[in-house]
């Protein structure tokens, strides 16, 4: 097989849908969505159809919602803009140990900036410790943010109770929930989330596009300044194609969200399954019960991760060792290091992220992939040479 596609935590394939119906607004309805012209008028307007789309399926108000190039400017508008907006309440920020390089760096950034930052720890499955977040709490804090899911291991964090304790102690609550838009159905009020973040890219929507909510009354200031545009909290011409097909694709993906789960979840636990079977000395990353529905994460014991992804490649077959932003790096992950992973184990992780046009044949193939692999990676080892002497 070629360009067998299993890293859909990193990106996914455009929905050929999406793309039809972002076409009129690169050819046609091409107007500026602020000139009073009506080429510009129908470019408006298929801007607030798009934005009453969004706001409709998050359970929020049309005006509660703000569009921006993805998750990362999404993730240090709201952290940024909050920080900036309340700095006169206090400069405390309470963020987790396993959150995306958007927040961890952005919260980095600030702590350079006199704010003050705490970390929360994750235990064994990833799952924040709530008794220590509400340890964490001082009068001077500001802003709790705490990722929906886990984009290495696809651990759900328990979010309506995040929201709770930090509306009990009348602190704003932001979550990048880039990794469940699309996967997990989302009503912001029902969760107590007074700010989250999303991607289209990552529910079969285009790249280079994302959104921001932010509940009325929520005080925050613009990351880019300059014209009118998103209510004066985001300056630059709006990218309406982009716009149309995030709006597009996250109707699609809610629309057929309980068929596309059903589906998905069951090669997910099929692969992990004749993984177990087939393969010994592995260990499974991240809750199994509240997780998204497509991620795995599996830690192989006397492998480099690097190794594994290059012969994956050479099968033709695309997965991650971590996340897509720091694939480049050879330190192993600060996520599965937060688990309690050691450096050895957690350079052996392999994240499969299964997608809506994933099929049975190419679970197949994955999985013949990775036990040959994975025995000729193994018998190459010193260290599993070492063990299995050790065993007998």
């Amino acid at each position: 097989m070629e360009n067998v596609y299993f890293d859909n935590a990193a990106t996914t394939k455009l929905d050929s849908r999406v793309l039809s119906k972002m076409m009129p607004y690169f050819e046609s309805v091409y107007g500026n969505a602020s000139a009073i012209y009506r080429l510009g008028r129908n470019a408006h307007s298929a801007l607030e159809d798009s934005r009453k789309i969004v706001s409709e399926i998050l359970g929020c108000n049309q005006d509660e919602i703000y569009f921006t190039s993805g998750g990362s400017e999404s993730d240090n508008t709201a952290i940024r803009g909050i920080a900036y907006a309340n700095k006169d309440k206090g400069r405390h920020i309470i963020t987790s140990k396993i959150e995306h390089p958007a927040v961890l760096e952005t919260c980095k950034s600030l702590s350079k900036e006199g704010f003050e930052i705490s970390y929360v720890s994750v235990d064994e499955n990833g799952f924040i410790d709530l008794n220590e977040l509400q340890n964490l709490i001082r009068e001077d804090t500001i802003l709790i943010s705490i990722m929906f899911a886990n984009n290495e291991i696809g651990t759900i964090e328990p979010v309506k109770e995040i929201g709770k304790l930090a509306h009990e102690h009348n602190i704003y609550f932001h979550t990048d929930a880039v990794q469940a838009v699309g996967s997990v159905k989302i009503d912001v009020n029902d969760l107590n989330v007074d700010s989250l973040s999303l991607s289209a890219h990552k529910f079969n929507g285009p790249k280079g596009v994302g959104a921001l909510y932010v509940r009325k009354g929520v005080k925050f200031n613009p990351l880019i300044t300059g014209g009118h545009q998103e209510k004066k909290k985001r300056a630059g011409t709006e990218n309406v194609a982009g716009i149309v097909g995030l709006a597009e694709a996250l109707k699609l993906a809610y629309d057929e969200l309980d068929e596309n789960n059903e589906r998905i979840i069951k090669l997910r636990d099929y692969y992990l399954d004749e993984i177990k079977k087939r393969i010994p000395y592995i260990k499974i990353n991240g809750d199994l019960e509240k997780r998204l529905p497509g991620n795995t994460n599996i830690s192989f014991r006397f492998i480099e991760g690097e190794g594994l992804l290059l012969n994956l490649d050479n099968k033709g077959i695309c997965a991650s060792s971590g996340s897509a932003c720091t694939s480049g790096s050879l330190d192993p992950s600060h996520v599965l290091l937060a688990i309690g992973l050691s450096h050895e184990v957690a350079h052996g992780s392999l994240r499969v992220s299964i997608g809506k046009y994933n099929t049975k044949e190419e679970v197949d193939y994955l999985i013949d992939c990775l036990v040959e692999i994975v025995n000729r990676l193994r018998n190459m080892s010193p260290l599993y040479e070492e063990f299995l002497e050790g065993e007998k």
